[in-house]
């Protein structure tokens, strides 16, 4: 798996690719703005927008298996 960070001013964005053994991959994208009124703390915009991403990626994956399972039905999920 690779993150990449892209930060423009109070903007931040990540995308999370996750590549298989075979070559496939799946991605995901997250944004993160920091609002005028909070302090500037890189690194909470980092960490939201890779949660984010994380996020997208996931709710990917789990389509991607109802849609081959056929059954269009839930995908049982990990609880942690």
């Amino acid at each position: 798996m690779r993150i990449r960070l892209a930060e423009d001013g109070d903007d931040t964005s990540a995308r999370a690719v996750l590549t298989t053994p075979d070559g496939t991959t799946a991605e995901g994208a997250g944004h993160a703005r920091r609002n005028p009124a909070d302090p500037s703390m890189p690194v909470v915009g980092d960490e939201l927008a890779v949660a984010r991403a994380l996020a997208d990626l996931a709710g990917r994956l789990a389509g991607d298996a109802r849609h081959e399972l056929g059954d269009g039905g839930p995908v049982p999920t990990q609880s942690w």
